[in-house]
């Protein structure tokens, strides 16, 4: 089952969580035929949002960036505050499997919040370290000043995180805490983030440490797009421009980047669109 744990190290002011997807990250996966190198990446990016939105209390959607001119030139992953996710990434050349240097090339990592009404926070760093997790981790010492690590892992029919991160303005008593459940969660294994389920893999790693473990979260795929979403672009674009636009393609169709999905206007359905649109005042005079 596709879930989100969220636990807590109360003694030591440190907050963790695990995400494992299945059947979601399969729905994203299918929806194109990414080559193995680009579905490692975009699977740790999955697990990898969905790790991070855990950590803020919004409404709205968290999304992660990955941009590059390099063989893999962009990975896009979402998750939203209902625990609902959705990817894509796109490459220009064969792309060879290893570090984030050879993958992506010269880049940069983004993290924008989007909340309802506008209101949008965005972080930009250069894409730099060994893999996702390490740019990540990279990302929190440099823009938020939280000592943070991640674990990623992903292969064809699961994708997997851990995540761990010193809670601000906490004086622990232990002041060795941190540095030891992050020693100990270093020894965890691509196998048993992607095997083990969550109470095992937790047992295995910190039997040792004080741990609350919270009610699970499920994690969904959903792609967000509607027909309803392109009406409101079309009307935005203006009743002149889509007509020019009909009558040159003969019908207009759209795509949905994330999940394929094909949306298709006729002449019916463009007059549908701009029926309520004020006309002329035949009577008026100059």
């Amino acid at each position: 089952m596709d879930q989100l744990h969220r636990f807590l190290f109360e003694d030591l002011g440190v907050r963790g969580e695990l995400v494992q997807l299945g059947a979601s990250w399969r729905a994203v996966r299918d929806n194109q035929d990414y080559p193995a190198a680009v579905a490692a990446q975009l699977g740790q990016g999955l697990a990898a949002v969905m790790l991070l939105s855990g950590t803020i209390k919004f409404k709205g959607s968290l999304i992660l960036q990955l941009q590059s001119a390099g063989p893999l030139n962009l990975l896009v992953a979402q998750a939203t505050e209902q625990r609902t996710l959705r990817g894509l990434a796109r490459w220009q050349s064969e792309v060879p499997a290893g570090d984030l240097a050879a993958t992506f090339g010269e880049g940069r990592l983004v993290i924008t919040a989007d909340a309802p009404g506008g209101e949008r926070y965005q972080g930009i760093v250069a894409l730099e370290g060994s893999g996702l997790a390490e740019a990540i981790g990279n990302y929190f010492e440099r823009s938020e000043q939280l000592p943070t690590r991640l674990w990623l892992a992903c292969d064809g029919e699961h994708a997997a995180g851990l995540f761990l991160q010193r809670l601000p303005g906490e004086q622990a008593d232990d002041q060795d805490g941190w540095a030891r459940v992050a020693a100990l969660a270093e020894t965890v294994s691509a196998d048993e983030l992607l095997s083990l389920s969550a109470e095992q893999l937790l047992h295995r790693l910190f039997h040792e440490e004080t741990l609350r473990l919270f009610d699970a979260e499920p994690v969904a795929y959903r792609c967000g797009c509607s027909r309803e979403r392109i009406e409101d672009v079309l009307r935005q674009m203006g009743e002149t421009e889509v007509s020019d636009l009909l009558k040159n393609e003969g019908q207009i169709k759209a795509d949905c980047e994330f999940c394929g999905r094909e949306y298709l206007f006729d002449k019916v359905d463009v007059a549908g669109l701009f029926a309520g649109a004020a006309a002329p005042d035949a009577d008026s005079t100059h």
